[in-house]
């Protein structure tokens, strides 16, 4: 039987592909609340992964996408 935060994930990698989307950090100006995700580079758009606060949550991030530089874009 599942419960609430029972699931477990089967690597800690995340998906996402280098050739169609970057890796970015995404700023409120108003809140200064900033959350990790990926920008498709042909339309833009923004797929969110999670809400980060600190800079070693940045850098979490950037080994879980498999990247080899911690210094990521960040847009607004």
């Amino acid at each position: 039987m599942f419960g609430f935060g029972s699931k477990k994930s089967s690597a800690n990698a995340l998906s996402w592909d280098p050739a169609c989307e970057e890796p970015v950090v995404k700023k409120s100006i108003c809140t200064g609340e900033a959350t990790v995700g990926f920008v498709d580079k042909n339309t833009g758009k923004y797929r969110d992964v999670r809400k980060v606060s600190t800079p070693a949550e940045i850098e979490a991030f950037c080994k879980e996408a498999g990247l080899t530089e911690t210094k990521i874009r960040t847009i607004y």
